[in-house]
């Protein structure tokens, strides 16, 4: 693969996936996309205080749909609701083949699909019965929730073992493998003891009374959750008084830690890369996307990333000695990458490893399923709603019309909508029709400039602010 082609997603990355996590492009997948499975691994964790989940995990569970966009015509995905029709006609009308769909009975909006799945027996003889077509197992990340629904089916978990996902997910893995392979970091420090602990807050104090910041991090924290940024020493002192006391105490082991603390450093813009292991060891880089914020609130992700050639080798460099080594841990599968470049355009080329699937990976159909051309600017992002009743698909395109990316025409501009259960997940909890409740519309933008792109982005928003008027 040449410099060039290494800006944009590289071809083939379905086939690749199937290879990899199963040894043949051909093997059916039955995919779940248990988002946040972070939480699952946590459990029993010494982790430091976090908020406790609201009525929002029924939109972050819905996002088990974007997974349908991860499969084609001989696979399957579960999903805790049926697709819209609308939305289902939108996705075949732009030429995308799409799995068969399984959905769960009885779903709990405050469940993963997995969860929901092992509660439901018709749907367990369904997929058990996948067996027959040689059908893998597997989701957005493996926990013991999908060892169990693996188990029920007889399904084989096209992926390692949960203990596995989650060692190599944890935030002290990403640092200390980082350390070990020479990979330029923020100073910091990864603790497991509570001595490590103990001597990272007394040199990150250090930094604190000369007038730095530091980050302090659970190893499994997700989407923001479980990391603190801090600016004085007494509050760090406080978080310390507060790990120290969560610390558990393993039988017959010493009471131990899982927390990373680093320096806050400056940044240019934030990227997020993925690259894919084989259960052979080979690893392929698949992209590299820049994050987008606005305020400092994170908007979206941007293909091609702005970087130069020499940033996109080193990254790509640097995925390949990460792939390794995850092989040589028993990982194999999709990594995602979060990573920065600083002002001066150096690289920090690893700030947490995802041994999963990432928000990245659902965006890659763009490409793949041709929606976007080489010369095209992609930008994933999605929109928040207030609604006051379920919104049908085919009514969100009325207001979005002539926005939404469709089959006709040479030249495709406009929003490719890639999920839409998000939309109305919440409408079930909401307890009132006066207050309504919130959605998220996700999508990838896809126009030829940076500038189209911003022009679609400011019509879509303003459309949509102003639907409750017209309901």
């Amino acid at each position: 693969m040449d410099e060039v082609d290494m800006h944009l997603p590289s071809a083939g990355f379905t086939a690749r996936l199937k290879r990899a996590v199963t040894g043949s492009a051909d093997t059916p997948l039955a995919l779940l996309g248990n988002f946040e499975v972070e939480n699952h691994w946590a459990l029993g964790e010494p982790a430091l205080p976090r908020v406790a989940s609201h009525a929002g995990s029924a939109v972050v569970n819905r996002m088990d749909e974007f997974a349908l966009l991860l499969g084609g015509k001989n696979d399957h995905v579960v999903l805790k609701t049926a697709l819209d029709q609308g939305y289902r006609g939108y996705l075949e009308g732009l030429g995308l083949e799409l799995p068969t769909v399984h959905v769960v009975a009885d779903q709990d909006p405050q469940r993963t699909v997995s969860e929901d799945a092992l509660a439901d027996p018709a749907l367990l003889q369904a997929l058990a019965a996948l067996t027959a077509e040689g059908a893998r197992l597997t989701a957005h990340g493996i926990s013991t929730v999908e060892e169990e629904l693996s188990a029920r089916t007889g399904l084989p978990l096209g992926a390692p073992s949960a203990a596995v996902c989650k060692r190599v997910n944890s935030k002290v893995y990403s640092r200390r493998l980082s350390d070990e392979l020479g990979i330029r970091q923020a100073r910091g420090w990864a603790c497991e003891t509570l001595e490590e602990l103990a001597e990272a807050v007394a040199a990150a104090g250090e930094l604190l009374d000369a007038g730095r910041k530091v980050v302090l991090k659970d190893a499994f924290g997700v989407s923001g959750k479980g990391i603190v940024v801090l600016d004085s020493a007494a509050r760090l002192g406080r978080l310390h008084r507060m790990a120290v006391q969560k610390a558990t105490k393993a039988e017959g082991g010493a009471p131990r830690t899982a927390l990373v603390i680093e320096e806050w450093v400056a940044k240019r813009c934030d990227l997020n890369y993925q690259f894919t292991v084989g259960q052979d060891g080979s690893v392929h880089f698949d992209f590299v996307k820049e994050l987008l914020t606005e305020g400092g609130v994170h908007k979206g992700h941007r293909i091609p990333a702005r970087l130069s050639d020499q940033q996109v080798a080193q990254i790509a460099d640097t995925a390949l000695r990460l792939g390794a080594r995850l092989a040589a841990d028993g990982y194999y599968g999709v990594v995602g990458v979060d990573a920065m470049v600083d002002p001066d355009e150096g690289l920090y080329p690893v700030i947490e490893i995802n041994a999963r699937n990432n928000m990245s990976t659902y965006q890659n159909v763009v490409h793949e399923g041709g929606l976007a051309g080489p010369e095209d600017v992609a930008v994933a992002r999605h929109y928040p709603l207030r609604l006051t009743r379920p919104l049908p698909f085919a009514e969100l395109a009325e207001v979005l019309d002539g926005l939404l990316l469709t089959g006709q025409g040479a030249r495709r501009r406009g929003l490719f909508v890639n999920n839409y259960a998000t939309v109305n997940a919440a409408a079930a909890a909401a307890t009132s029709t006066e207050n309504g409740f919130e959605g998220r519309l996700y999508g990838v933008l896809v126009g030829a400039s940076d500038e189209e792109i911003a022009a679609i982005d400011t019509d879509i928003t303003s459309r949509l602010a102003a639907f409750p008027e017209r309901s």
